[in-house]
């Protein structure tokens, strides 16, 4: 565990100072708390590292519907970012009920403070699909612990492998329609944070996965999670924000196994052709930019055909 700077050490007593108080917090004063709490500051639980801000508001574009529950919650960083905000307040919508469930007594206990609109649960991720939760959410997200987790023996619906994140995103299928979730890079099915171009790439842990639960790991609208490697506190972790839709996973039994890795392909070198290129290659340049060409089989043509 790292060992905070003195500067960190001093916000950190003023957030327990402001959980502390008797009375409700002010926007400010909950946003400095879920600013300024440091996880490693008394007893960090299965090595939680709470999401930097930024990442968990990008995050927040994929999460939709009205109820939304967050699993491994911390201290309420994701659903904070889900809340309602003003326009939907004014407009009179239904207000977004938020459901956090974390099993570390002191987490909750300030989360109670940081978004006490929220219904928090102090319990264990792997009981929530016994839970009576008042029917299905229509999006669970969560950044739960990664790797190999200490669980107690304790196993999702479906998956049996080792890695603590997809068992949470293998509990949430029982309680919600569609997932949002953060997990590190390699356990995607996917690469696009960081690199130069999109590429998928599954390994044998994702593809086991992807077999016992017959849950596909979709990516988003093309988030970006290495801007903020730096703003994660006491580690680096590369990781990427996947979206499952849990209505057309297929529960009853083993899924199909899952189709190799396709070699990676280089990006389209469309910029590195001139204006020449693209008035007297017209048909290379349709190539290059889309991907998209003349097909004699079908009759269709090009796009700078028409």
């Amino acid at each position: 565990m790292a060992k905070l700077t003195t500067e960190q050490a001093t916000q950190h007593r003023k957030a327990l100072a402001l959980v502390d108080l008797d009375r409700d917090l002010t926007l400010t004063e909950r946003e400095f708390v879920i600013d300024h709490y440091m996880e490693t500051a008394d007893a960090r639980l299965d090595g939680a590292f709470f999401t930097p801000d930024g990442l968990a508001r990008d995050m927040s574009i994929e999460v939709t519907g009205k109820r939304v529950i967050d699993l491994c919650a911390g201290i309420g960083r994701l659903a904070f970012a889900c809340r309602d905000t003003d326009w939907e307040r004014l407009n009179n919508e239904q207000p977004r009920e938020l459901v956090c469930v974390e099993r570390n007594p002191e987490y909750v206990r300030v989360g109670k403070k940081v978004l006490p609109e929220a219904t928090w649960i102090l319990g264990d991720v792997f009981d929530v699909p016994g839970m009576d939760l008042g029917g299905p959410f229509d999006t669970a997200i969560g950044n739960p612990p990664y790797g190999a987790v200490a669980r107690g023996g304790r196993t999702a619906p479906r998956y049996t492998g080792g890695r603590f994140e997809y068992h949470v995103i293998d509990v949430a299928a029982a309680v919600a329609r569609r997932g949002v979730f953060i997990v590190p890079q390699e356990m995607a099915p996917f690469r696009y944070s960081g690199r130069s171009s999109f590429t998928e790439e599954r390994t044998d842990a994702y593809n086991r996965f992807e077999r016992q639960t017959g849950i596909t790991l979709g990516h988003t609208v093309g988030i970006d999670t290495s801007y903020y490697l730096d703003e994660w506190r006491d580690a680096a972790p590369r990781t990427e924000i996947v979206r499952a839709d849990y209505t057309s996973a297929r529960h009853s039994g083993t899924a199909p196994a899952a189709r190799p890795a396709p070699k990676p392909q280089p990006s389209r070198n469309w910029t590195g052709m001139g204006a020449t290129d693209f008035n007297t290659r017209p048909k290379a340049a349709q190539v290059a930019m889309f991907d998209v060409g003349d097909d004699a089989a079908t009759g269709t043509i090009g796009l700078f055909d028409v």
